[in-house]
């Protein structure tokens, strides 16, 4: 496609930033969504001077479904029609089960789960007529595997897994040559772990192995190359923990019991400040709106050019 209309969630920030400068050295017309103006304004800023033809920010809170419409009428007014539709914003909580309270729970899941909905129902709403496009849902390992401290976010993402698995069926029997796709993801080095609302001791990181968010933007970038694939796996971790899990998952119950606390916090770190408020309720803070965080140096070690990084599934 000649500059193709691509729409990006999450855009300001993590695999979203780092997937919207991939899209953008394609030329791509680009539709970016973020609660956070002044970030969003500096995504958009970047990514047409890496060669984006056109990138438009968006603010608006995927969770709200009226908005999302809003999102996709103006990118089909402004940029045209929109071929690629990329769900990437979420927001989450660490913290065990017992300490999330009500309102945060159904907040994560408004935005994580049905943002996706949102968004795939704006774009579905214009593909279909079409008859084309690709909706990408950026997920994860724990979509399959739940881990401790990220109950609300595993619920999440396990929702996603099968509300995509039953529409992906209902395109395949109607005929449509729509297509809609999954990239479960590892751990990524991204800024969540910097504002992310939390509850723990000590301040929150990804589980290793790390990896770089130009590595998950990469995956991205082929699933909307090669749509026809049900869901692409990334990173041998993935892999590990979806296979095990599928073979011994009580086994993995209590290896992750064991292990999963630990792992997701750094020793004798404090929590951040910005991580006491979190970004549940209101956007990050825009210094902090970068595609990696803290964690580059263990990230680096798995670039993309160094790993045998993506299993592609039909």
């Amino acid at each position: 496609m000649a500059e193709p209309t691509m729409v990006v969630t999450g855009a300001s920030a993590g695999v979203g930033r780092a997937v919207v400068r991939r899209l953008a050295a394609r030329g791509a017309r680009l539709g970016l969504v973020a609660r956070g103006e002044e970030a969003l304004e500096e995504a958009a800023r970047e990514a047409r001077s890496l060669g984006a033809a056109e990138a438009l920010p968006l603010p608006a809170d995927v969770a709200d479904a009226d908005a999302v419409e809003k999102v996709a009428e103006r990118v089909e007014n402004e940029l045209g029609p929109i071929d690629v539709w990329v769900n990437d914003a979420f927001a989450t909580v660490f913290a065990p089960f017992q300490q999330i309270a009500p309102a945060e729970f159904r907040r994560v899941t408004e935005v994580t789960y049905l943002g996706y909905v949102n968004g795939t129902r704006a774009a579905l709403r214009r593909m279909v007529p079409r008859d084309r496009g690709v909706v990408v849902q950026v997920g994860s390992a724990i979509a399959y595997r739940g881990i401790p401290l990220q109950s609300v976010y595993s619920g999440a993402k396990h929702a996603i897994q099968g509300w995509n698995e039953a529409v992906r069926c209902e395109l395949l029997h109607s005929g449509s040559r729509v297509r809609t796709t999954m990239v479960q993801l590892p751990a990524v080095d991204t800024p969540q772990f910097r504002w992310v609302l939390t509850r723990l001791p000590h301040r929150a990181r990804p589980v290793p192995p790390v990896y770089p968010p130009e590595l998950a933007a990469k995956a991205v970038e082929t699933a909307i190359l090669h749509p026809g694939r049900r869901e692409y796996w990334v990173g041998a971790s993935t892999v590990a923990t979806l296979v095990a899990n599928a073979v011994a998952p009580g086994l993995l119950d209590r290896y992750l019991a064991r292990t999963g606390y630990d792992s997701q916090q750094v020793d004798d770190e404090a929590v951040p400040p910005s991580a006491l408020t979190g970004n549940l309720w209101r956007p990050g803070p825009a210094r902090l709106a970068e595609a990696s965080g803290d964690f580059g140096r263990e990230a680096a070690k798995r670039a993309p050019s160094r790993v045998p990084w993506l299993w592609r599934f039909r």
